[in-house]
Formats: C-alpha cells, structure tokens, sequence
C-alpha cells in the first residue's frame, strides 16, 4: 500500500460538499476569458476559509488569476524543498457556458491540492520537504492565460505541475497540438457595383480568394497539420464593392516547429490573394501560440495506475489543444483527462449540462485524488522523482529535433 492514500483520500472525501459547491457556483455563473471575477473570489474563498496555514494571493499578476501556497516543516533527510502545483481553470465559453468543464477543473485543482497536504501531514519522513502551490489560471479558452503567467514568472519555483481536465473518456496522455490563430484584415476601396465597378477594389474578393487558396493548400498538407476557419466580414451591401473583408482560421500541427512551415505556407496563401485582387493585407496573430504537451511517461504510467485502483478505465482519445502545453515545456508536468459520466462531446449544450450535474462529482473527484496520488508517489521516492526529470529532459530534445 502506497503512503498516504487513506488521508488524502478521507480528506478530499470530507470536503466532498464544499467542493461541489465550489464547483456548482462557477457552473452557475458563467464567465468568458478574462471576466472570471465571481470564480476567481469563490476560489480563493476556499483557500482562505481551509485553515490559517494557506497563503492566498488574489489577483496574481492577472486581475483573475490567483495563487495559494503552503509549505510543510519536519522532514527528514537532505534539506531539499519541493514545489508541486495544481492548476485550476474556470472559464467558460460564450453562449454555451461550462462546455468544456472548466468548473471541474478548478474543483479537482483545488480538492486534489488539499488531498495532496492532508497525506503530506501524515508522512512525517519524506525525502523532501514539500510546497504546494495552487495557480488559479483564467483565460484558457480565448487568451491562454497560463502563457501570461509563464511570462510573468509564477511558474519559476514550482517542480511538478499537475492538471487534470473533464472529456468523454479517461486518459492518463492524450497527443495534444499547437496551435495558432490568425486573423486576416483585407482593406479595398468602395465603390458602386453597378455604375462604377472598376473604381472599387474588392476586399470581399481577395477573402474569397484567400479562403480557396486554403482549401487548395489542404491536399498538399501532411495528414495531422490541420487548418479551418471563416470570413468574418464581407461587406455590407451587395451594390457596394466592399472595402474591408476579415477572416479567422486556426492552424493545428503536432509539434511547435512544425507549426512554423504552416503558417508560412497559410501567409502565402494570404498575400497571393490580396496581390490578385490589389488590396492591401494585415495578418494579425491576437493571442499566443498554445504549444503541444511534452509527454512525461513516468506521471502517465502513475495516474493510470493510481486512477485504476480508482475504477478508471483508460481507452484511447483523439487530440486537442490547450495552453498548459506551454507550461509542461518549463516544469514536468501532466494533464490527463476524465470521463464525467456524458457520451456528450466538449463544447455542446449537453457536455454544460453534464458539467454541473450532481452525477459528475464523482468522477471529479476520483480524478483529483488520483493527481495527489500520483504527487505522492513521486515524493515519497527520489527515483520516481529522478526519472519524471529525465521524462522532461529527454522529450524536450526530441521536440528539438
């Protein structure tokens, strides 16, 4: 029997209540990207009312990011201190609210990381001595919040990071990918479609363009480099030559460097078109690039161990995309995924219902004390530990080469 299972268990079990109230006033109150206020209060709420041993700080670096601290005293062996951090997300998307699940993210961040110091108290002859820091991290959905927090530096003192994010099944790795978005300004000239046509030039026309350049490029792409999107803005009268058109597309590859052979080829795309038609461009990248997840096979192979003692079943996912790629490129780290009782897939109405169903907690939670657990482990043996680093060291040549 792995140390300190039964503690960290009994704990997460006896806030079982608090966490689903946690999680239900988030569900409740939806917040888009960087408007998170009532969820980022609701958390660190939590923290400050568990015991006086949490340092919360609100409002870090972000106006709705947060982060909790609490270091233990009294171990033995090398005075060496280790930082494990839980990260909690809790925006929602527009119009659709708690689709992906958000609120249970920041349920199993906050259950798992209290599980993790009700075990840490009762193992008073760790190899080392243990920080857990929790990171409220907003903006996920449109911003990528953690990679301003990346750069703000809250990432710096913290060894392992752990997240853990609701899907149709449970996944200890899932491939994920980079992806970048880019938004396409084409400015022509006005001018009346029928009187004066050759006094216009058609913006509409280079999007158009534009668009099918795109197409065309897909039969020359590689199988898993993917790129979609729209024409945002077209004009706004047929008998008026528009002036302005806009487009939004999202570029997929498996690997950041891939991603660079992409968006040159989608660039070129896009000045061909506004060369054909005489407008002017702008290709605009609004919000950061969201790197692929380093895999760390010694955290994978744990979780899933951890999560089948646990009843988990781990059958296999297609891949996404999420911010906390760029952050498992700085600290080893893991992000599995969880079934919450939903054949439902992310980013309907149906996966928002699910998310705040009373049906879902149990999976949540059996998530987050497979995290701590999975924390536990690699504490409790400097080996494990050592092998999570050289996990790290070596997937980062590998996404060099």
């Amino acid at each position: 029997e792995r140390r300190g299972r039964e503690p960290l268990q009994q704990r997460i079990d006896s806030l079982k209540q608090q966490l689903h109230s946690l999680s239900r006033d988030i569900w409740t109150r939806p917040e888009v990207a960087g408007e998170e206020v009532n969820a980022h209060d609701v958390l660190v709420r939590f923290f400050s009312e568990q015991d006086q041993a949490w340092t919360v700080q609100s409002h870090y670096e972000l106006p709705t990011a947060f982060r909790a601290s609490w270091g233990s005293v009294g171990t033995t062996g090398e005075p060496r201190r280790l930082n494990v951090g839980f990260l909690c997300e809790y925006d929602a998307l527009p119009e659709i609210g708690h689709a992906c699940g958000h609120n249970l993210i920041a349920e199993v961040g906050a259950a798992a990381a209290v599980g993790l110091k009700a075990a840490v108290e009762t193992q008073p002859e760790l190899p080392v001595e243990v920080t857990i820091t929790v990171l409220g991290t907003p903006a996920e959905e449109a911003m990528g919040g953690k990679i301003d927090l990346i750069r703000a530096g809250a990432f710096t003192d913290v060894d392992l990071i752990f997240m853990a994010h609701p899907a149709q099944q449970d996944a200890s790795f899932l491939p994920t990918v980079t992806i970048a978005e880019v938004s396409v300004k084409y400015h022509g000239k006005a001018s009346h479609a029928s009187a004066y046509p050759w006094e216009g030039v058609n913006a509409l026309d280079a999007a158009v363009l534009a668009y099918s350049n795109l197409s065309a490029l897909r039969q020359q792409l590689k199988p898993e480099w993917k790129l979609h999107g729209i024409i945002k803005h077209g004009g706004a009268k047929p008998n008026i030559i528009p002036a302005y058109s806009e487009l939004e597309f999202y570029l997929r590859t498996p690997r950041l460097s891939d991603l660079w052979d992409l968006k040159a080829k989608a660039e070129a795309c896009f000045r061909a078109a506004a060369l054909a038609t005489g407008c002017q461009v702008e290709i605009i990248y609004p919000a950061h690039t969201y790197s692929n997840i380093l895999p760390n096979d010694t955290l994978a192979t744990l979780y899933k161990s951890n999560g089948e003692a646990l009843g988990m079943v781990f059958p296999e996912q297609p891949a996404s995309s999420t911010d906390f790629g760029n952050v498992s490129f700085i600290v080893p780290g893991i992000h599995p995924f969880f079934h919450i009782g939903t054949d439902a897939l992310n980013h309907t109405e149906k996966y928002a219902e699910a998310a705040g169903a009373e049906e879902a907690q149990l999976y949540a939670l059996r998530a987050a004390k497979a995290l701590a657990m999975t924390a536990v482990d690699v504490l409790c043996c400097s080996d494990l530990l050592q092998r999570v680093r050289d996990d790290f060291r070596l997937a980062k040549l590998r996404e060099e080469k």
